[in-house]
């Protein structure tokens, strides 16, 4: 079966510009301490060079999350049972869907994805592979609650939440995150999310600065579609890319340094940046098994498994929506 016509829930203008785009720049770059959301990063350029920095030798979570659902689904699967209606959120390239999808007998198919293009692209190999799968990819901001397919609405639905994407949002953030999930997902859901683990600050570091350059042209890109899509003028060649471990937060942190003092319009709103002064565009915290525990119940959703690679670099969490309840 060929992928489906998808849905989009993306609030565009007249000119064809994501409106929280725009209101999202326009707010973090007036902060004192400027910044834009990571989601935003994830035009069709950007989404491409992220896929690169999967494949990159420094770059292990790819690989060790590749190898925890070879190993463990057949478990997974168990555990979730058959007929469900898989939800992926943020869901890229898909490259690791075809794991989940093979093992545990879904009756539908879900990619969440604010790159529309990309995400189409992306579903089509898959329905190649899985052609007696329903498949229909929504575009949309799946940081809020998403409207999914009608033909699900009587399914059982397991959200897919890999790559620990959850990392990027500071804990306020990746709560509601969490709870929108919870909320699109429904009662009886089940969320299977990949997390990243603490670990030496050297191996991080090295895994957000790769010696070919490709997570600063990642970075870079950010301003690159910033300019084109909010006519912006922000002089690239004025930006470098920074990475740092913050160590009481246990993440790590990405910026734009500016090299000189720049000025520079953003929809028509004028803007500057002082010799040293930053853009933060990304965050990726890292968690221990009770942390992430504690974010996810705090979500509405009880971890049952934890499932780690062969290095502990890296989990695989199933959880299960929370029953409603009073305390204690």
């Amino acid at each position: 079966m060929a992928a489906q016509p998808s849905l989009t829930v993306v609030d565009s203008d007249a000119a064809g510009v994501d409106r929280a785009f725009r209101a999202d720049v326009l707010a973090g770059l007036a902060q004192r301490q400027k910044a834009v959301p990571a989601r935003w990063f994830y035009d069709d350029r950007g989404s491409s060079l992220f896929e690169e920095i999967t494949r990159l030798p420094e770059y292990y979570p790819t690989r060790a999350e590749t190898e925890i659902l070879a190993q463990w689904c057949p478990e997974i699967a168990r555990r979730v049972g058959v007929g469900r209606a898989v939800i992926e959120f943020g869901a890229g390239s898909a490259a690791k869907t075809p794991l989940v999808l093979g093992c545990i007998e879904p009756a539908f198919y879900v990619p969440i994805d604010i790159s529309g293009d990309f995400l189409r692209a992306s579903v089509e190999p898959l329905a190649a592979r899985f052609p007696a799968l329903p498949i229909v990819p929504v575009e949309a901001d799946f940081t809020k609650p998403v409207p999914l397919p009608e033909a699900i609405g009587g399914l059982p639905k397991l959200g897919f939440f890999p790559g620990s994407t959850i990392g990027n949002l500071v804990p306020p953030s990746a709560v509601d995150l969490l709870r929108a999930m919870r909320a699109t997902l429904g009662d009886d859901a089940t969320l299977l999310i990949g997390m990243d683990l603490i670990k030496d600050p050297a191996v991080l570091l090295a895994a957000y600065d790769d010696s070919a350059g490709v997570t600063a042209a990642f970075n870079l890109n950010l301003v690159a579609r910033i300019n084109r899509e909010l006519e912006g003028t922000i002089p690239l060649d004025a930006l470098r890319h920074v990475v740092r471990w913050n160590d009481p937060l246990a993440r790590i942190e990405m910026h734009l340094e500016a090299q000189r003092a720049i000025e520079f319009t953003v929809s028509d709103k004028r803007l500057a940046m002082a010799a040293g002064e930053t853009i933060h565009t990304e965050n990726s915290h890292k968690y221990d098994s009770r942390s992430a525990a504690m974010l996810l119940l705090a979500g509405g959703w009880t971890p049952h498994e934890h499932f780690f690679d062969h290095g502990r670099r890296f989990m695989v969490i199933l959880a299960a929506a929370s029953e409603a309840r009073m305390a204690p």
